[in-house]
Order: structure tokens, then C-alpha cells, then sequence
């Protein structure tokens, strides 16, 4: 490690930031180089270079946000799931490898189809009957190769779930029926672990960040029926803009929750209605 340190430190350059202040960055090239060096993972570069307090160039502009080189670390050491990769799980698997989560896993059983084109961020006219969990690894791998993604191409189920979500800090519900929500947020609450939940139809979307022993879904959506799975989204349908609304509020939450930091939605559910213009906070339980 101290050979490695010496290497980052010697590739490293003083820059300006925009509020002028100096800083020691470290391009993406270097951080290759001198993983190719040392036979050791971009993830492994970078950590040892914020732990040096010198910044990999591309977190810069997240500073204000992480709360510098020691939260960039934290980030960096941190696991989240995102279980669904559609219309919301695809924009926050990127969202948060941008903002440079270390280990993301990434779970759902689906392939894309022509449906999909409308709203969701990986699917595209040349990956039609692709993997969503194959086009999120290429998609991460070409936006952030310090992330490690753990692929995972199958419905989540009571069987698999504990061990896949073992070791997270945060889980992110983007999925489409309620049987499977209720399913992760119990999971989530026997292993301890706060999961942020995230709806959406036609204009309207909803975010609310649950901690084990919150009320929850249930609290949201009344106890789980049989029979009633799928919500209101099945009439009303999902559009472009919707999905990115709520996706964007995920990220912020999951961030919150793994560097500790503001007031996460804990016991409130954020309703935005893109309609009406309005954003509400309804108090839970």
C-alpha cells in the first residue's frame, strides 16, 4: 500500500477548483496507469489516493455534496443495490456510479422490449431482447471503471435475496409490482438495512426512505392483498420525464443515507405531481 500510495502521489497535479481554492487531482489516465502498474483495480487507485487526500478528477464537481476527499472515500466504500433496472433502476444504477459508489449490485430478471424505449435510460433500438442487467454493466463499465458491479439476472425472491443483498448500505426499490416491494423491504428489515422506495405514473412519482422498523409500505399502500400487485401505473402508464423525477430524488436519499448525512424521508413519503406542478411530504404512521 505504501508503494502505492508513492505512485498516486507522484502521478498526482495541483489544480484550481472553481471557487479558486488549490487541490492534488488525479486523472483517470493516471489512475489506469498506475492500476496496470500494480496489477490492482481503478477502485483500489482511487481509494488510496483519497485517503491521501488527493481528489480522481472526475468526483470534482461532487465535493460540495460528499463533503470532500474523506466522504468521496466513504462512497467509494460503500455497496448498494438497485433491484430493477427499468424506467428508474437503469438512471439510478448510473446516477449513483457517477457519483462514484464503489460496489453497486445489480438485480432483475428482464430483457428490454420496444416498450421500454420510451423512458428507460438503457434500452436502446440496437439492445432490443438484451439483459437489463447486461446493458447496465456495459453502461457503468464505460461511465465509472472504479465501480464494482455485482450482476445478478433473475427475480429477486425469499430465496436468493439475503445473501444478495448482504453487505449493502442502502437498497433501492425501482421495481413494478407490489408483491416483489414487500418481499425487499422485508429482507431489507431483517438484515438491517434502510431501502429507498420509489413509484411512479404518468406525471405523478413517489420517494420515501424506509429504516428497518418503520411502518413502510404498508403504510403507503395499506397491507399486502392477494391479487392486487401491480398499481395504478398499469392504467395511467409510465412517460419519459416521470421516471427521472423520481430517480433523481432515489439517488439523493441513498447518498444521504450512506454518508450520514441531512434528513433523510424517514416516515414521509415525497408525492410529486408533475401535472399540477406540486410537490408534497405526507407524514407516515
Amino acid at each position: 500500500m505504501d508503494e502505492l500510495v508513492k505512485a498516486v502521489k507522484t502521478v498526482s497535479r495541483e489544480k484550481t477548483a472553481p471557487d479558486g481554492q488549490k487541490y492534488e487531482s488525479i486523472s483517470i489516465s493516471a489512475v489506469r496507469d498506475v492500476a496496470a502498474q500494480f496489477s490492482c483495480l481503478p477502485q483500489d487507485v482511487e481509494l488510496a489516493a483519497l485517503q491521501s487526500d488527493i481528489l480522481p478528477e472526475r468526483y470534482q464537481r461532487s465535493m460540495g455534496t460528499t463533503g470532500g476527499t474523506r466522504g468521496q472515500a466513504l462512497l467509494l466504500q460503500s455497496q448498494a443495490a438497485v433491484v430493477g433496472l427499468g424506467g428508474l433502476g437503469g438512471l439510478v444504477a448510473e446516477l449513483l456510479a457517477r457519483m462514484g459508489v464503489g460496489t453497486l449490485v445489480l438485480a432483475d430478471g428482464d430483457r428490454f422490449s420496444e416498450s421500454n424505449l420510451n423512458r428507460q435510460l438503457l434500452a436502446t433500438e440496437q439492445n432490443l431482447e438484451e439483459s437489463k442487467v447486461s446493458a447496465a454493466q456495459k453502461r457503468i463499465g464505460q461511465v465509472n471503471s472504479a465501480v464494482r458491479m455485482l450482476p445478478f439476472e433473475g427475480i429477486v425472491d425469499e430465496n436468493n435475496a439475503p445473501d444478495l443483498l448482504q453487505g449493502c448500505q442502502v437498497v433501492l426499490d425501482c421495481l413494478d409490482n407490489l408483491t416483489s416491494r414487500f418481499l425487499l423491504e422485508t429482507v431489507c428489515r431483517d438484515l438491517g438495512i434502510p431501502m429507498v422506495h420509489g413509484a411512479i405514473a404518468q406525471f405523478v412519482g413517489q420517494v420515501s426512505t424506509i429504516f428497518p422498523g418503520d411502518p413502510g409500505l404498508e403504510a403507503i399502500y395499506g397491507p399486502l392483498e392477494s391479487g392486487r400487485d401491480k398499481g395504478i401505473e398499469v392504467e395511467l402508464g409510465n412517460p419519459a420525464a416521470t421516471p427521472a423525477l423520481v430517480a433523481a430524488w432515489q439517488v439523493q436519499e441513498a447518498i444521504k443515507v450512506l454518508l450520514g448525512r441531512g434528513e433523510p424521508l424517514q416516515n414521509r413519503l415525497l408525492f410529486i405531481d408533475g401535472e399540477q406542478a406540486t410537490c408534497d411530504i405526507f407524514q407516515l404512521g
